[in-house]
């Protein structure tokens, strides 16, 4: 088995959703590097792609549809405007046409020519999907790819994950080789470790530029996040509740940035109450971002993409563990806690139902977190068991299939949970834990096979049909 970077699992995304929004697009703009290799796109006649499953049932809401049509258009999620995304598409589907790639003008009729199939699922994986390009003589070109979670993508034939796979000098694909390899080495922290396989991708400098550009990226989308008010998009009606919890917290307290900003909620008063409701806020502001087709950090995914920036968040603004080194030593266990979950289980709620997106985010936040507040390394692993322990059975029942209800709320539980994790794994023995990382995975890939796929983000069980919404 190769191994995967922390980030292909920590890394700069577009809501709402990883699997139903970021690999649909992903699949889309491979599908046009596919066709280019075969013929110009001038030549290009016309193009259809057919969602099936968890990924048509839940399609609208998860802006699946609208990923199809701009990654055919040729525009990249990580530089889109995104305050330009709905005039794009009422665009395409006012005028019936698709500005192919950017740069060739086809044909292309919502309803017709994008089709959500809820009555078939493809048998490779619940997330399927199928594009085939017309050319101009009649030749046809037909690709199917699969969503298998945190924006990846496979064909049957190949992963879009395993193209950036290597075979690194201390593998770690359980939590049992992180110890033995700690062991091997004399080391007596796991970042240290990971430090050492992400050479096999990039240099030290590299690693600790990436790492703090993301803390960057995860600043930049809370601050974003608690200075929105309004209705999150959909039809549901929710309101965005970071900006009025961040507005009471700070009071009458003036800022002009986001560094002054952030200077006052360092200041805050650190009772419990307070440091909990921050915690909610950093978590609820992230994730109304996503709700909107925000630019966010997946980690591992965009459905609990608040857990670890609230996680992280609070040890800046809460703890004495606030340097760089910190901030990159927790992203580094954070990422490396997530790969052993894909390799191992998965982070697909279409798979695994929410115990595979948050569970797994909480329990790499916990690890993090563990990490930089000097744990050793079968404390950080059992901090992660505990946050894993505590979400497994988590189903995914989106109602209306929007990434809000009980989405956004999860991810600050998640994140309280990580926290409650590390402390408790902090003043723990890990010789004496009954349960095993390992053990954990393991129990919550049966689970995820056991549970219905009623309750695996199809939206046709639990809050979903509980609460009366048709899909919007």
């Amino acid at each position: 088995m190769e191994s995967i970077s922390v980030f292909e699992i920590i890394k700069v995304g577009i809501g709402p959703s990883s699997s139903h929004t970021m690999g649909p697009w992903n699949a889309a703009s491979n599908f046009l590097q596919r066709v280019q290799d075969r013929q110009p796109i001038s030549k290009v006649k016309e193009v259809y792609v057919e969602f099936f499953g968890s990924l048509a049932k839940t399609g609208v809401g998860h802006g699946t549809d609208i990923a199809g049509m701009l990654g055919l258009s040729g525009e990249d999620f990580k530089l889109i405007d995104t305050s330009r995304i709905d005039e794009k598409i009422a665009q395409i589907k006012n005028s019936g046409q698709l500005n192919l790639g950017g740069r060739h003008v086809i044909p292309f009729i919502y309803g017709e020519h994008l089709i959500l199939n809820k009555q078939k699922s493809l048998e490779f994986h619940p997330n399927g999907m199928i594009f085939r390009a017309v050319f101009n003589e009649g030749q046809e070109f037909e690709q199917d790819y699969y969503s298998v979670g945190g924006g990846f993508i496979a064909t049957k034939e190949e992963s879009s994950y395993e193209k950036h796979c290597v075979r690194t000098l201390y593998p770690c694909h359980h939590g049992r080789d992180v110890i033995a390899n700690i062991q091997k080495l004399g080391l007596t922290k796991i970042s240290d470790l990971i430090y050492l396989n992400e050479e096999s991708w990039r240099s030290r400098e590299e690693t600790d530029a990436e790492a703090l550009y993301i803390w960057q990226q995860i600043k930049e989308c809370i601050y974003k996040g608690v200075h929105k008010e309004g209705i999150l998009p959909g039809g549901l009606n929710v309101s965005r509740r970071a900006a009025g919890l961040n507005r009471k917290l700070l009071g009458e307290k003036i800022y002009r940035n986001i560094d002054e900003w952030f200077q006052l909620v360092v200041e805050t008063e650190e009772t419990f109450t307070n440091i909990n409701k921050w915690v909610s806020c950093f978590a609820l502001a992230v994730n109304e971002e996503n709700a909107s087709f925000g630019r966010i950090i997946t980690a591992p995914t965009n459905g609990a993409s608040g857990v670890i920036p609230a996680v992280l968040m609070y040890a800046q603004a809460f703890t004495e563990f606030t340097s760089n080194d910190d901030i990159i030593r927790f992203l580094l266990v954070a990422g490396e806690i997530g790969t052993l979950f894909k390799k191992n289980a998965t982070i697909s709620a279409a798979m695994g139902g929410c115990q595979a997106e948050v569970g797994v985010s909480s329990a790499m936040a916990a690890a993090g977190l563990t990490e930089i507040m000097g744990g050793t390394p079968g404390q950080v692993l059992m901090a992660a068991e505990i946050a894993m322990e505590h979400h497994l059975g988590m189903t995914c029942d989106p109602i209306a299939g929007l990434v809000q209800i009980p989405c956004i709320e999860r991810n600050s539980m998640g994140a309280i949970k990580a926290i409650t994790a590390a402390n408790i794994a902090i003043e723990s023995d890990p010789a004496k834990a009954r349960v095993t990382l390992d053990e954990v995975i393991q129990s919550m890939w049966e689970t995820a096979q056991s549970m219905s796929d009623r309750f695996k983000e199809t939206s046709e069980g639990g809050l979903a049909i509980a609460v009366n919404v048709a899909e919007c």
